[in-house]
């Protein structure tokens, strides 16, 4: 094996294990399974459900052991809010016989609306200052890209505008959350990008990337943070859209690979 192999492989595993283990009880309390209690469900899903589905008997669909959100024809959706790992078995396996549509909303906005006890008044609402963008699907997409590309598989981003509902509460450790989330709530679809090959994945970066380009490159093309990029490369590289070619001091060097060339 040759060292930069061995260098991939070690970086790769690393990065899987880190990632996983900070995943682990997110996934967990996000999962979608028959078992899920309704009464966890929030606003924002039966929502998107709605909005997604031609009508309310197309909604909640139980396919064997699996419940889906909706169904179109032939086509099955499913809305993930939460870690799209987390449906990961269950995509995998319903693409072996029906075509799936699977929704990641991201919110591009954020209104605040934080109350001191459950139905009570408001004591603060705001926006968040913080803005959201489809290159947030990166940050979740680790755990999907030995699914994503599937010839039966659409993956579509939904930018919204959510309200996120707050109740305070007092920190359980140093630096912990003086709040827990009640529920979230869609304000607005603002835009939705799908997704069908690696090559549409590639279309997100704007401008050209050199050759060959390390993550600061990539960073820069799509105005993103450098731990950002890394796991957008990461991602690229599964879902065999770049590959490997080198690396320079301790910067890992990638081309885009021949047929993806003109959607980079």
């Amino acid at each position: 094996m040759s060292s930069l192999n061995a260098f991939e492989i070690h970086i790769d595993t690393v990065f899987y294990l880190a990632y996983h283990a900070r995943q682990t009880a997110f996934n967990l309390l996000n999962s979608t399974s028959p078992e899920r209690a309704p009464g966890m469900e929030t606003s924002l899903h039966r929502q998107l459900k709605s909005y997604y589905a031609p009508s309310s008997d197309c909604e909640e669909i139980t396919l064997g052991s699996y419940r889906i959100d909706a169904i179109d024809g032939d086509r099955l959706i499913e809305i993930q809010h939460g870690s799209l790992g987390a449906i990961r078995d269950k995509i995998r396996c319903l693409l072996e016989d029906y075509e799936v549509h699977v929704v990641k909303p991201i919110a591009i906005r954020k209104y605040l609306i934080k109350r001191q006890k459950k139905n009570g008044e408001p004591i603060s609402a705001r926006f968040s200052p913080r803005r959201g963008s489809v290159f947030d699907l990166f940050e979740d997409m680790v755990h999907f890209a030995n699914v994503f590309p599937h010839p039966r598989l659409t993956l579509e981003v939904a930018l919204t505008i959510q309200e996120e509902h707050r109740i305070a509460r007092k920190p359980r450790r140093w630096k912990g959350k003086d709040y827990r989330v009640t529920d979230r709530v869609l304000r607005s679809v603002e835009e939705q990008i799908e997704f069908n090959t690696a090559a549409d994945l590639l279309n997100l970066i704007p401008g050209k990337l050199p050759v060959p380009f390390q993550t600061k490159d990539l960073a820069k093309a799509a105005g993103i943070p450098r731990w950002l990029a890394q796991k957008m490369a990461y991602c690229l590289r599964n879902t065999g859209a770049i590959k490997l070619v080198g690396k320079e001091k301790n910067a890992l060097l990638y081309e885009i690979i021949e047929g993806n060339q003109a959607a980079a």
